[in-house]
């Protein structure tokens, strides 16, 4: 039995983890009380690994050299660089219901409020690029179904290179329910659909909006579908028919970053 195989028999329960040299920069500097623990891999002398060191010294995070083979079954085979954040279990998070989080995160919501909603996206590498351009954007939470979907594994937080840790996820049970309680909550809940008559860039998105996006290579659920007060479609000029969802999700964001921004100039010069 090699160390990799030995480590992966005597591992204990599963922890949640962050890996990879920037995902872990950022979440020092970003969110450092959210780090039980920085591994880092040991007899390396690279000078981003000591960066992080003294990242972590800073913010009293505990620091242990550790050898590959560790590194390697904490980010499940993945390219950790050298380097993995081990996350304190988020048992605040686990205590409060979707419903609960939801509310909260637009309560706090800086402005008009802005989410991504994810009909179904199972790529990991998709999701964490979907949740890096919603930070960027300044959403306030991405809401996704609990089944069918991909959720916050290694995978997904490395790719969102500590956006997972600073955007609200929020994974439903009933993803139209959740839609209708939006409504209610006065969020105008926007569709994308490659067939909608109505361009992106002729919706107003300047007020309380929710975007929602479907699955890869299934669009939008029927019922999903019918909860939307509005469908648009991201025009396109060339051969392909569709974008990948992640770069369709970048599109509409920062669209309606745009119309904000416009929205806010208006006010300022009148």
């Amino acid at each position: 039995m090699d160390r990799a195989e030995e480590a992966r028999m005597t591992r204990p329960a599963i922890e949640p983890v962050t890996y990879g040299i920037h995902a872990v920069r950022v979440l020092l500097i970003r969110s450092p009380r959210r780090l039980q623990r920085l591994l880092l891999l040991g007899r390396r002398d690279d000078r981003r690994l000591g960066e992080l060191r003294a990242l972590a010294e800073a913010a009293g995070v505990p620091v242990a050299t550790v050898e590959e083979a560790e590194l390697a079954v904490l980010a499940d085979g993945g390219r950790h660089q050298g380097a993995v954040a081990v996350l304190m279990p988020d048992g605040s998070r686990r205590a409060s219901d979707p419903e609960t989080r939801l509310e909260e995160a637009i309560a706090a919501a800086s402005g008009s409020p802005l989410l991504l909603v994810l009909d179904g996206v199972q790529d990991p590498h998709n999701l964490g690029a979907c949740l890096r351009s919603a930070d960027a954007a300044g959403v306030c939470a991405v809401i996704a179904p609990r089944d069918r979907a991909a959720g916050l594994t290694p995978v997904v937080r490395k790719v969102a290179a500590g956006a997972a840790e600073t955007v609200p996820f929020i994974a439903v049970i009933n993803l139209a329910r959740t839609l209708r309680a939006l409504k209610e909550l006065g969020i105008w809940v926007i569709g994308t659909d490659d067939q909608a008559p109505v361009s992106l860039y002729e919706a107003d998105l300047a007020g309380p909006t929710a975007l929602v996006l479907g699955s890869e290579g299934e669009g939008l659920r029927r019922l999903t579908r019918e909860c939307c007060d509005r469908l648009v479609a991201i025009p396109m000029a060339g051969a392909v028919e569709s974008l990948n969802v992640s770069v369709a999700a970048g599109v509409l964001l920062y669209e309606a970053v745009r119309q904000r921004s416009s929205a806010r100039s208006e006010r300022t010069s009148a």
